[in-house]
């Protein structure tokens, strides 16, 4: 499919939030790695752009020292604008490329295995939410929506 920027931010989001956080995962998917660093950049990385682009200006401007200047501060406004767009691009970068793996199909096994997981929710009961979930080529989306809807139905039980 072809989706914009904007959308493929929304679709890495969805990703992140459809994939649960169950530590056993890290051993089948490698995905999992990069839905909690993503995680971990989204979390954190606006605050320590901020707290970066403060600390920068206050730095620069002297006023720790006793000697400081609204030009100071001004002359160091680029540089430090750069540093805290930089790291605000960081979490954006991770959901665009999160949403371009949600986006790709299952390779053919791990297809199959989604197929066969899903065949096995339908019996244990959770009829009425996998309807969404049968489709005829299955993208990485759907393994997290399914990985999901498994996880709650086992929580439940």
């Amino acid at each position: 499919m072809n989706l914009s920027v904007v959308q493929l931010i929304k679709l890495g989001q969805k990703y992140i939030d459809f994939w649960p956080e169950k530590a056993e995962l890290v051993r089948y998917f490698a995905d999992y790695r990069a839905v909690q660093s993503a995680r971990f950049f989204c979390r954190y990385f606006p605050a320590l752009a901020l707290f970066i682009f403060i600390m920068q200006l206050y730095f620069s401007s002297g006023f720790f020292l006793g000697s400081g200047s609204i030009a100071n501060v001004l002359n160091a406004l680029p540089i430090a604008l750069v540093y805290g767009l930089f790291l605000l691009s960081i979490p954006v970068q991770a959901l665009v490329i999160l949403g371009v793996k949600a986006d790709k199909l299952l390779p053919p096994t791990l297809a199959s295995w989604y197929r066969s997981g899903l065949e096995k929710a339908k019996e244990q009961g959770s009829q009425n939410k996998l309807t969404d979930l049968a489709i005829a080529k299955p993208r990485y989306i759907d393994l997290a929506q399914l990985l999901q809807l498994t996880y709650a139905s086992s929580n439940k039980q």
